[in-house]
């Protein structure tokens, strides 16, 4: 069998490729394995400055592949109260794992992008989507609740009353509409280039500055603006005067690419 998730790192970029192509990187036991797996890899690369998450084949991910999980006590982790990986349990990972990372992951969506995967894409800090995407919040159909971290990746990103009713009825909509609700940020016709295009430019900025920003961006939906305002200076206070601020400075006087440590 093949490598469930491929990680290719070249100039500090990790390009993150769901490789369960014959079915189009539907969720089995496995690929949940492979998928966290893959998040704690990433997690331990300090040298990373951005993350780029693709699906191989004609989808992104089709979700949950029910044909593969034939009772409850299947070994990707049974027990949904239990919180074994921080806030969040083994299933719930895979989506909200993405903003755990020190740094930016930017998720490149096609073909299909259902339940799970419709979460998993919504935890990435940036989101490309064809506008082609078949997308749904697939879980009402099976008679389920989205339980893959969703709730609180799309708090604040979509209107709630649209939310409720893509939840309540399963309906399918296009990755254009999913780009008019708020769902995605950008619409392209070319997912993959244009989130390599910007993973390039974020990764020549000071790293530290853009994981302090990340930091304070993980808090926008749940601190006070006292504690936001604290965040800032804190994250500043890191990276003010230090050898990679001075060299962001000094590379934009001199009209070069920084040499950051």
């Amino acid at each position: 069998m093949s490598e469930r998730v491929i990680i290719e790192v070249v100039d500090h970029i990790a390009l993150v490729t769901l490789n369960r192509a014959e079915k189009m990187n539907a969720l089995d036991p496995r690929m949940f394995r492979a998928i966290n797996n893959a998040i704690d890899e990433l997690g331990t690369m300090n040298d990373l400055r951005v993350v780029v998450l693709r699906g191989e084949g004609r989808a992104f991910c089709a979700g949950l592949d029910l044909s593969n999980f034939t009772n409850s006590g299947d070994s990707v982790g049974s027990d949904l109260i239990e919180r074994t990986y921080g806030l969040a349990n083994a299933w719930q990972q895979v989506a909200w794992g993405w903003r755990t990372l020190d740094v930016p992951v930017i998720a490149a969506v096609h073909g299909i992008a259902f339940g799970g995967g419709f979460q998993i894409m919504s935890g990435a800090d940036i989101r490309f989507i064809h506008p082609d995407t078949r997308c749904s919040i697939m879980e009402m159909k099976w008679g389920l609740v989205p339980d893959m971290g969703g709730f609180p990746l799309w708090r604040g990103s979509v209107r709630e009353d649209q939310l409720r009713q893509l939840i309540y009825t399963n309906e399918e909509f296009s990755g254009t509409a999913a780009h008019s609700m708020g769902f995605a940020t950008h619409v392209a016709d070319n997912p993959v280039e244009a989130a390599m295009t910007l993973a390039r430019v974020i990764a020549g900025k000071n790293p530290a500055a853009v994981r302090g920003s990340k930091r304070i961006c993980n808090l926008l939906g749940e601190a006070s603006d006292a504690e936001l305002l604290m965040a800032e200076s804190v994250e500043q206070d890191k990276v003010i005067g230090q050898p990679n601020q001075i060299e962001a400075v000094t590379a934009q006087m001199e009209g070069r690419a920084a040499n950051f440590q």
